[in-house]
């Protein structure tokens, strides 16, 4: 590992970009994969990847991501003003495709909004790498997640023949995220859909399949319509301690949290599951206890802080918007 990596350094540190090699062992295998398993012709294959570059600014933002920061950090940067107030915006604008992809789905409109704002800031912030690029980088050059991002590149290529679109033109993230709402490849091919029924799935400049999309992607890992997100909690006693388990996904009765030294800041019927959720303020914690819709939140981005970011921005939204 460490060989590798310092001869990925020494490869880039006197080009900006260097060329990714469509003759080294790991993309021939690669490109055999694809014309064995899918039925892609291997000389095109080789053309593209005699245009893919490796990237240093990917393998630099992949170790830094967002997530990393403590909450008091990471909350400054999506739950803002400005955003709030460009979310009443953009749920004003769109506010019929909201509230059929709520009918359909059962998701709130401000979540889906909200989403759309952390994700892009509502298309501000797209991406500026080409996803073949980014991808391609950490398939072939980031051996901690390798695998995953190999698996990414097959299904961004799928994708794009799919879609009949050029591979080397799609942009996104530095992790080869796409469009409004930053779906990587394989949710693409997954949840994303022609919401407005034109006949093509476009999640870059069509806000109505964007909205279709999250509110799918959001239904189908599990959200329930009407039901919570998160509850504030205080700390009564050092009895809650043990619930914080580091779970994203709820497992602990209502009745249980109750009992251990957490008081909700609101009730809820039932003995519903949740996780509890503590945030880094600087000099103190604060204390969550998050539900199904708050787990379901995670299967966008696999962390308490996103879901949490969001659930916040959505409420701004949603107390603005009703004024």
């Amino acid at each position: 590992m460490k060989r590798l990596t310092l001869a990925l350094l020494l490869t880039l540190s006197g080009y900006p970009q260097a060329m990714i090699a469509a003759q080294s062992r790991a993309v021939v295998q690669f490109i055999r994969e694809m014309e064995n398993d899918h039925g892609f012709e291997g000389q095109q294959l080789k053309d593209l990847f005699d245009h893919v570059k490796i990237s240093k600014e990917v393998l630099a933002a992949i170790s830094r991501p967002a997530e990393s920061k403590p909450w008091h950090e990471y909350r400054p940067i999506f739950v803002t003003p400005e955003r709030t107030r460009e979310g009443v915006s953009v749920w004003r604008k769109n506010a019929q495709s909201l509230l059929a992809a709520e009918k359909r789905y059962g998701v709130a409109p401000e979540v889906v909004v909200a989403i759309i704002g952390v994700e892009t800031f509502y298309g501000r912030h797209r991406g500026k790498y080409r996803v073949v690029d980014a991808l391609s980088t950490l398939a072939f050059y980031y051996p901690k997640r390798a695998d995953f991002f190999r698996a990414e590149l097959k299904q961004f290529l799928l994708m794009a023949r799919e879609q009949g679109v050029d591979p080397l033109q799609l942009m996104g993230s530095y992790a080869g995220a796409m469009g409004l709402p930053q779906f990587i490849s394989s949710s693409f091919r997954r949840y994303a859909v022609d919401f407005n029924r034109d006949g093509r799935i476009d999640i870059w400049k069509g806000a109505e399949d964007a909205i279709g999309s999250v509110a799918n992607y959001l239904q189908r890992h599990g959200w329930e319509q009407g039901r919570p997100v998160a509850v504030r909690a205080r700390v009564s006693g050092p009895g809650y301690r043990h619930l914080l388990n580091g779970a994203l996904k709820p497992g602990i009765p209502w009745s249980q949290v109750k009992r251990s030294g957490l008081i909700p800041d609101s009730d809820v019927a039932g003995d519903p599951v949740v996780t509890v959720v503590d945030f880094d303020l600087g000099a103190e914690n604060e204390y969550w206890l998050g539900f199904n819709n708050f787990y379901a939140i995670t299967r966008y981005n696999h962390s308490s802080l996103y879901a949490m970011a969001v659930y916040q921005l959505a409420k701004a939204i949603r107390s603005e918007y009703s004024q």
